[in-house]
């Protein structure tokens, strides 16, 4: 078998979505994985002659897309799904979600809550998440345990928490996580001061040397709603986004989350400065704070990726509807049908979100020497049908249950729709033991 080559997995796709270059469709194509990496795409006949496959997967009625990136989440309050709704942000924040956390929160509740969250990911075909919650140590331990791929938040606010007391403890725990993975090939960490409105001046120029001394990135909600701009004018003088830039984070590292409040001359410095934006389209719908202008952000230049935030305010980790939702919701907010069209979109989802996280030379769309993060999706449903335009098709008519296939650097973490090395009964009783005790919790308050 002169000239054959090896490698371990040979997916055959009905169509192939790469995202670079933008837009393309590659029809009857697969795409060889070697390790943990992608090592060739081409036409499937042509891979068939070039390759001997360890494993061949065939799927000629679906595509193949690059893993969706959840660019923020708050991963282990999926154990709070439902549990407080229709409510103003800062009355669902102090009035219910804080209490309950208080009551529950620990390395225990951190651990089977995200163990619930990388399963309700891979059957939606998230293969990245951008945490930000207490714990991280945990987080971290759980999502190598599982091998997904995710950057841990290093919590930093101003008040004690079951996670840290001082701010010295934040900062000292920070560094002691940080250093912990720091080499780890899946599990990275960011910085994650809460907000403008729990973070003091001392605490952000402590975050802003952390970032730069580390190499890392910010991870923070900022202009999230109207009445933290306010609030922030009377308590500095300046809005957010002025307060955090002559405290020097408004740079490259910072990953701004929300950012439904913005003027136009803040959308051109977040573009100068090289900002990213996480935007988190159903969580602001749900809790009324606003809508981030992504069209506006897109045309000057800002980089922004889709999250789904956490299950108390979404309530789902679903990246397919998400990505359908930010689409729509662009177009309503730009009066314009053609912003954000369906390729853009499903682009912000993937590379996007990849390059928000810093993670955009490894992950986020299909090309050779990229790490094996992929997604395959069952495009021969009745609610698929017929199929003219494979992109449309994904982002206006898909939805999580047609994910069939899923891989994290080059292993299989779905196959046919089932979980790989991932109990589902156990998970399922898990998290119903989680909300009879939350319920015992919130009767006895």
């Amino acid at each position: 078998m002169d000239g054959i080559e090896r490698c371990d997995v040979l997916i055959e796709a009905g169509w192939v979505v790469p995202v670079v270059p933008h837009g393309v469709v590659l029809e009857d194509h697969s795409v060889a994985l070697r390790g943990d990496a992608i090592v060739a795409i081409g036409p499937r006949d042509a891979m068939r002659a070039r390759f001997q496959a360890g494993d061949t997967v065939s799927r000629p009625c679906s595509v193949l897309i690059p893993g969706l990136v959840n660019s923020h989440t708050h991963n282990p309050m999926t154990l709070l799904r439902g549990i407080a709704d229709d409510l103003p942000l800062m009355e669902w924040l102090q009035g219910h979600i804080w209490p309950v956390e208080g009551a529950v929160i620990g390395p225990e509740f951190v651990r089977d809550g995200v163990t619930l969250a990388i399963a309700e990911m891979l059957r939606g075909g998230t293969t990245c998440a951008n945490e930000n919650y207490f714990f991280p140590d945990v987080q971290a331990e759980t999502y190598r345990r599982f091998g997904f791929r995710a950057l841990v938040g290093l919590p930093v606010i101003d008040f004690p928490t079951a996670w840290a007391k001082t701010s010295d403890e934040y900062f000292a725990k920070a560094a002691d996580v940080h250093d912990a993975w720091k080499a780890d090939a899946l599990v990275g960490a960011t910085i994650a001061p809460h907000a403008p409105y729990t973070v003091s001046d001392a605490n952000f120029e402590r975050v802003r040397d952390f970032a730069r001394e580390r190499d890392v990135r910010v991870h923070l909600h900022t202009h999230e709603t109207a009445q933290e701009v306010r609030d922030s004018i009377a308590q500095h003088g300046v809005r957010p986004l002025a307060r955090l830039d002559r405290l020097g984070l408004v740079d490259d590292r910072l990953i701004a989350v929300h950012m439904t409040q913005l003027t136009d001359e803040e959308i051109a410095l977040c573009a100068e400065r090289g900002v990213c934006v996480a935007h988190c389209p159903e969580s602001n719908l749900k809790l009324a704070s606003g809508f981030c202008p992504v069209c506006r952000l897109q045309r000057a230049g800002v980089t922004f990726g889709i999250g789904t935030d956490g299950c108390a305010s979404n309530n789902d980790l679903d990246m397919v509807g998400e990505t359908r939702t930010a689409a729509l919701l662009a177009k309503a907010v730009a009066d314009d049908a053609s912003a954000l069209d369906a390729a853009s979109a499903l682009r912000a989802a993937t590379l996007g979100g990849a390059v928000t996280l810093g993670l955009g030379d490894r992950i986020g769309s299909i090309e050779p020497g990229k790490q094996a993060d992929l997604a395959l999706i069952d495009l021969d449903d009745i609610e698929s049908q017929p199929l003219y335009h494979v992109i449309s098709q994904l982002v206006y008519a898909s939805g999580r249950h047609q994910v069939s296939d899923v891989w994290i650097a080059g292993r299989r973490k779905l196959r046919a729709r089932e979980l790989v090395d991932m109990d589902l009964p156990a998970i399922r009783a898990n998290a119903r033991q989680w909300r009879d005790r939350i319920r015992q919790i919130r009767t006895a308050r």
